[in-house]
Order: structure tokens, then C-alpha cells, then sequence
């Protein structure tokens, strides 16, 4: 059996597929984290910092990383886009929370319109003089931005350049990269020309920034051909707010509230855009469709969630599960809900993006089944921790018979689930994270 399967399996996934000899028992409680001193009375207020975090898509590591620079005494100032059809971290002030925190939501005119090319590059423009007003009346020592459009994140680099405030980029993705390919595929010469207009912006920004902080170093190369000196790059992989994702029961009220307590679940949680492939979990629920034990659900809205209601109720995929996005206090939840929790990313944007969502479903402790290019961070993280099972994004075969294979090896699952908690629980300590950030916002 075990054997037979694994031959059905990407050579690079069966050196991965190993028997482990001894499985830890789960745990199930929610943890209590050490390290979690009271850090508010560290520096001298001479000493401490007015700096502005700016996150386009209000992920919940960045403003979890205010949090922590707050503690320690710094003025953090957190701007991100409240425009967004997707979900976000806790962008709320908190009981709790000190006194130099605040937050402020940049509201557009409507939503953003992700698959309007022309309606979304006014938009993005439009968002940038919106940033540029922040920035302005906060009047920082330093901004920190990440995520952010090119055509806006240059307004706010332009704007650094005249009032000489150091600005740092936060290297998320090549978005240049991922515009030139995306565009050449919809409209292509005049989408090529327009993707290396963006291409060349983007570099020449990377160029302008006083530090780049890059979460990968699959970035370097680029970052080299934009001239960007090497001791002007730290590279400081993303992580996932532990504390607010805790490890917890399978059974829990977000499972139970669901029709998913008795359940074997495959999960996916998050965007479903033009860089994912939505189709590969219609395989799935085709597979399972006679096994009154699994579902596969998703979570997620927008363009592909909605192309996967359609495929429901066309193919009668009862065991297809689409649920909008969840409140972000409930996400713990959400993922303990999944025996498996999935990942999608198509080949073109290997080089350009690294799905974050892997991070919580490191902090969830849960075994990780992933169909992304296999030179991915995301991909090596997996593997190289023993975290899952990673297949190629364009093999719907492999990635069924993946998911198949462990959901019949429940001590595999188990096996993956303690390596990637222990993998989260060594590298996600907001401390640690919080020292490397400081001493670069320090000496910029």
C-alpha cells in the first residue's frame, strides 16, 4: 500500500513521503507563549522612533509587527486599504494595545476593481495621493511599506525623495514582474510594452529605497540587476502572529457550527485569483464525490470563488464547500477545521509570489498539501521542514492522489502536523523578528 501509492507520486515528493518512527500525541490547547515580556519601557523616549507601517493589504504580520514596535516604546503609525475584498489581520485597535499605536484605514470610492485593468490603475493612482496625505500628517522618521501598487507606492517614494524621510521597501513580490506576465498573456504586445514599463518602475525604486528588506532571497537576482547593493538588503522571511493563530482541536465551534466535526476536510483559505487555479478543487470534490467522509471546502470570495459556486451547482459537487471569507478572530478555528489544509500557486508566479496563507497553516499545526512550482519558498519551507506534501501546479492527477494518500495515513498527517508547529513555534517569535527590524529602522 504505502509503496504503491508513493510511486503514483513527483520523485521530488516522494523523498518526502517517509514513514515517521514515532509520532507525539496532538496538542490541543491553546498554547502559552514564552518570551512575551513586557517590552513597553525598553527604550528611552529620545531614543524611540516615529515611523509609518504601510500595508496595502493589511496582512496580520504587519501589523503584528507594529504591535511589537509599539511595545518597545516606537510611534508606529499603520496604514493599509480597507477597499479590499479580502481578508486581513487585526487592523482594529485592541484593548491592550499601547498608547503610540494608531491605525487608519484608507477608504477608496468603491471597492477595488482587481479585474478592471483600466478602473484599477486609476484606483491605485488615486490610493497613492491618499497614502501621501498619511504620510504627511504623521510627518514620520522613517516609512516601512510592503504590498503596495507600484503607481502608488511611487507617490510615496516620490514624496520620501523631496522631504528626505528614509523610506524602506518591504519586498513582498516583484510586482513588475508578475505585471508584465499577467498583461502580456490579456492584451499581448501592447500588455508585454506596458509590463516593462512597470518592470523598469519597480527596479527603479528598489534603487531609490534608503533599505530593502526582501522575504526571500529568490529576490536577490533582481535585486542585483536593479543595482541594489547587497549591504543594503536584509532578507527576513514573513511568519504568522502566533498568539493569534493558535493550534486548537479538531473538533471546535467553527467545525461543529459547519457540518464538519465528523468529517474528513481538505481546506483552502484565502484569495483565488489569477495566480491560482481554482480548477484543481473541482479534482478534488470529483474524486471524493461517492465518499460521504471528505469534503473540500474553500474559503474565500471573488472571482474564483464564485467560478467554483457555479461548478458546484453545475456538476452537483455536493461535497464542495464555499464559504466567505471569515472574521480574522475566527481564522484559528477555520484551520483546525482542515485535516489537510491546501495551497494552489501557478508556475508563472513562482518567481513573484509566496503564499503567505502557509505561514498560518504552519501556526495551525496541520499537515500542509501544496500545488505550487516546487523552487517556491513556500515549496521549500514545506519540504525542506517535512510539513506536507508539495506537487507541480499543472499535475490535477498527482495533487488528487496527494490528497488521497494523506487522508489514509493519519500518522503521517500527524508526523507533518508536529513539524510544522515546531517550525512555527522556532521561527515566528515576534521578539526575535522585532529586534531585526528595529536595528535595521535604526541605522537607515
Amino acid at each position: 500500500m504505502w509503496m504503491a501509492v508513493n510511486l503514483c507520486i513527483h520523485p521530488v515528493i516522494l523523498s518526502r513521503l517517509k514513514k515517521p518512527t514515532q509520532v507525539g500525541s496532538r496538542a490541543v490547547a491553546a498554547v502559552v507563549f514564552e518570551g512575551a515580556e513586557d517590552r513597553s519601557t525598553l527604550l528611552d523616549p529620545d531614543e524611540s522612533m516615529r515611523v509609518l507601517i504601510h500595508d496595502y493589504g493589511g496582512y496580520p504580520f504587519s501589523i503584528h509587527l507594529g504591535r511589537e514596535l509599539s511595545l518597545r516604546g516606537h510611534e508606529i503609525c499603520y496604514v493599509y486599504n480597507a477597499s479590499i475584498r479580502k481578508p486581513m489581520g487585526a487592523v482594529s485597535l485592541r484593548a491592550g494595545d499601547p498608547g503610540g499605536l494608531s491605525i487608519h484605514s484608507i477608504h477608496l470610492d468603491q471597492q477595488v476593481q482587481r479585474y478592471a485593468f483600466l478602473k484599477r490603475w486609476q484606483q491605485e493612482r488615486a490610493y497613492g495621493q491618499l497614502l501621501v496625505r498619511e504620510v504627511d500628517q504623521f510627518r514620520p522618521d522613517i516609512v516601512l511599506s510592503c504590498n503596495c501598487p507600484l503607481d502608488a507606492q511611487q507617490s510615496v517614494v516620490n514624496y520620501c525623495q523631496r522631504h528626505e524621510i528614509p523610506f524602506v521597501y518591504w519586498l513582498q513580490d516583484l510586482l513588475g514582474v508578475a505585471a508584465k506576465r499577467i498583461l502580456r498573456k490579456k492584451l499581448f504586445l501592447v500588455g508585454s510594452l506596458i509590463g516593462e514599463v512597470y518592470t523598469r518602475m519597480e527596479l527603479k525604486m528598489l534603487q531609490q529605497a534608503n533599505f530593502v528588506i526582501s522575504i526571500t532571497d529568490d529576490f536577490l537576482p533582481s535585486l542585483e540587476m536593479s543595482r541594489v547593493a547587497r549591504e543594503r538588503v536584509e532578507i527576513i522571511p514573513n511568519w504568522a502572529p502566533l498568539e493569534e493563530t493558535p493550534r486548537l482541536p479538531r473538533q471546535n465551534p467553527w467545525a461543529q457550527q459547519n457540518g464538519l466535526a465528523d468529517k474528513m476536510t481538505l481546506l483552502y483559505t484565502g484569495n483565488l485569483g489569477m495566480k491560482h487555479n481554482p480548477g484543481l478543487f473541482v479534482h478534488l470534490a470529483e474524486h471524493f464525490r461517492k465518499d460521504p467522509r471528505v469534503r473540500i471546502v474553500v474559503v474565500s470570495e471573488g472571482l474564483g470563488a464564485d467560478w467554483l459556486k457555479a461548478r458546484r451547482a453545475e456538476n452537483q459537487l455536493d461535497n464542495l464547500l464555499v464559504f466567505d471569507y471569515q472574521p480574522y478572530e475566527k481564522l484559528a478555528e477555520v484551520l483546525a477545521s482542515g485535516d489537510v489544509l491546501m495551497a494552489v500557486l501557478e508556475n508563472e508566479a513562482g518567481e513573484f509570489s509566496v503564499p503567505s496563507k502557509a505561514l498560518a497553516y504552519f501556526c495551525a499545526g496541520r499537515p500542509l498539501l501544496l500545488a505550487v512550482p516546487l523552487k517556491n519558498q513556500a515549496a521549500r519551507l514545506v519540504m525542506g521542514n517535512e510539513a506536507g506534501v508539495v506537487v507541480p501546479p499543472g499535475c490535477p492527477k498527482t495533487f488528487v492522489l496527494a490528497a488521497e494518500f494523506l487522508l489514509q495515513n493519519p500518522d503521517l498527517r500527524e508526523y507533518y502536523a508536529s513539524k510544522a508547529y515546531s517550525y512555527a513555534h522556532a521561527g515566528f517569535q515576534i521578539g526575535q523578528i522585532g529586534d531585526r527590524f528595529e536595528q535595521i529602522l535604526t541605522r537607515v
